[in-house]
């Protein structure tokens, strides 16, 4: 058996809020250079509901790797903690994607690995909270699609998911190949493993271009983004507050329910 888990190195999504800016001519979010790379905490996610499976079965684990630039170091910890290979997308080409440009881009690495059963990503990234990806990438696969599951078990070439919903769960199965998106109700991923340090350290990524995967430079990236940011901005919280006065505490406690009634608040 075959998993893929999709992960994005973000910036420290735990940074203070300080160091992150708004590029307002260019509607990004930069951030300064000390901030830390780090895995998406949801897709470190998808890789421990990967490694709970290998754990019952042996499946093999293959983590899929987007970016440009991409810091080995974040890209080897789903090998400490277990996973078997890693594949790293990192081209200039793929900078500055949307949900759609980066799902075409991870679906089409997902078909030239060719042999999957189970594709598994973080229900949304940390950075720009979209939560589109996997279900561009099962859309574009033609594969069913579950979200935002807290249990996955896998059988006899079939998912059985629990998928969190407001008021609890539903269990849900379906064949295989599938994809789901994980959630943090999954729990706690496990720490990397010390005695995997050389074995991680072993193990050299495979690196491909968007050439590598059929994808012409319009397709990808920028080039290749279907939605346009408008306006990314701020919002600013303005409060204005107003003093109730009263000769007495009594008579300003009555001054305040007069106001509170004029506004209509109670």
């Amino acid at each position: 058996m075959n998993i893929i888990v999709c992960m994005k190195e973000v910036r420290d999504p735990d940074a203070s809020s300080d160091v992150f800016k708004i590029d307002m001519n260019n509607n990004t979010l930069v951030s300064a250079d000390n901030v830390l790379k780090v895995v998406n905490p949801f897709d470190e996610q998808a890789v421990e509901a990967a490694l709970r499976i290998k754990d019952k079965t042996g499946a093999k684990v293959i983590v899929l790797n987007l970016g440009h630039q991409l810091d080995l170091v974040v890209a080897r910890k789903p090998l400490l903690m277990g996973a078997d290979e890693f594949i790293l997308l990192d081209d200039e080409g793929f900078v500055g994607g949307d949900s759609w440009s980066t799902a075409h881009a991870l679906a089409m690495a997902i078909k030239k690995i060719g042999s999957y059963d189970l594709i598994l990503c973080g229900r949304q990234a940390a950075d720009s909270n979209a939560g589109q990806v996997g279900l561009g990438i099962a859309q574009i696969l033609g594969i069913p699609c579950v979200t935002i599951a807290r249990k996955i078990e896998v059988e006899e070439g079939k998912a059985t998911v629990e998928k969190v919903t407001q008021d609890g769960y539903e269990i849900i199965e379906m064949a295989l190949p599938a994809l789901v998106t994980v959630s943090s109700e999954l729990g706690q991923p496990r720490y990397p493993s010390i005695k995997r340090l050389r074995a991680a350290n072993s193990i050299q990524p495979l690196i491909w271009k968007p050439a590598d995967i059929g994808l012409e430079p319009s397709d990808t990236g920028k080039a290749g983004r279907r939605a346009k940011i408008l306006r990314l901005y701020q919002p600013v919280r303005e409060v204005e507050c107003e003093f109730i006065e009263g000769e007495t505490i009594q008579e300003a406690a009555e001054n305040l329910a007069l106001r509170l009634r004029s506004q209509k608040i109670i």
